[in-house]
């Protein structure tokens, strides 16, 4: 999982170094002791890049009306945090930026086909719902999201160990 999400970071690290018009997004790694698991990685690999490029979105676009100070006075971040449930049967994988949040009316079609917030020629509106069916089909766990306008969003990605009892 972390080889996945590191991976995944390292492709897009070009989106998250400081430019001219802003400082670099900051990605705060906080990674719990993971036992390696059963899954389809490269799926699961698609799943955070979806993930991860939606939160340098988010954060860009909240970067729109800002100056460079004051983006620099409340840094853009991503903190990825890992961690396993009490009984240690499945991974936690939670994915938050501190960009602009998700408005009411479209959090209940965020997740539909071909459904997108961004402009025309930016978004296709499939990466989320891809994302969830790699996590809820393929390995049967879950995607959520919690997200407050004007401080961000948390995404929670849930995948299940697999039973070695045989």
């Amino acid at each position: 999982i972390h080889e996945g999400i590191d991976s995944t970071i390292l492709i897009l690290r070009h989106r998250l170094k400081a430019d001219e018009s802003r400082p670099g997004i900051e990605v705060i790694k906080n990674y719990g002791n993971l036992p390696l698991i059963n899954c389809y990685s490269g799926q699961l690999n698609q799943v955070f890049m979806n993930l991860l490029a939606n939160a340098i979105d988010a954060l860009e676009e909240s970067n729109l009306e800002k100056s460079f100070e004051e983006i620099e006075a409340n840094l853009n971040q991503i903190e990825i945090t890992t961690s396993l449930t009490a009984d240690e049967k499945t991974v936690i994988i939670l994915i938050a930026d501190n960009g602009l949040g998700i408005p009411e009316e479209v959090r209940q079609r965020f997740f539909e086909n071909l459904f997108t917030t961004k402009a025309v020629g930016k978004g296709t509106g499939l990466g989320l719902s891809i994302a969830r069916q790699i996590i809820v089909d393929k390995h049967e766990g879950n995607l959520s999201f919690n997200s407050v306008v004007g401080q961000g969003t948390k995404f929670v990605i849930e995948i299940p160990i697999p039973s070695t009892d045989s």
